[in-house]
């Protein structure tokens, strides 16, 4: 299985207090996949965007995404590019 640099989307839209936690327990489960982060607040639609950078197989990724998109509230989609 090959290694696939990419990005992670995350759009948490509604109780923050309560899908947040679940958002970052996935995220510490995958953190050595996890490059880097940006969190931002978008108060004016009460949506939080999470952005990743991420290098792992496409299977660890595909699992995180699927994992993240089945918090009610919660939409995660990935872009990916090979490398070697």
């Amino acid at each position: 299985m090959g290694k696939h640099v990419g990005v992670v989307a995350i759009l948490m839209k509604g109780d923050r207090k309560r899908n947040a936690p679940k958002v970052n327990d996935i995220l510490t489960k995958y953190g050595n996949i996890v490059v880097g982060r940006m969190g931002i607040p978008y108060v004016k639609r009460d949506i939080h965007v999470i952005t990743l950078i991420v290098d792992g197989t496409n299977g660890n990724i595909s699992e995180m995404t699927k994992k993240l998109s089945k918090i009610k509230g919660v939409a995660a989609e990935s872009t990916l590019t090979s490398c070697n």
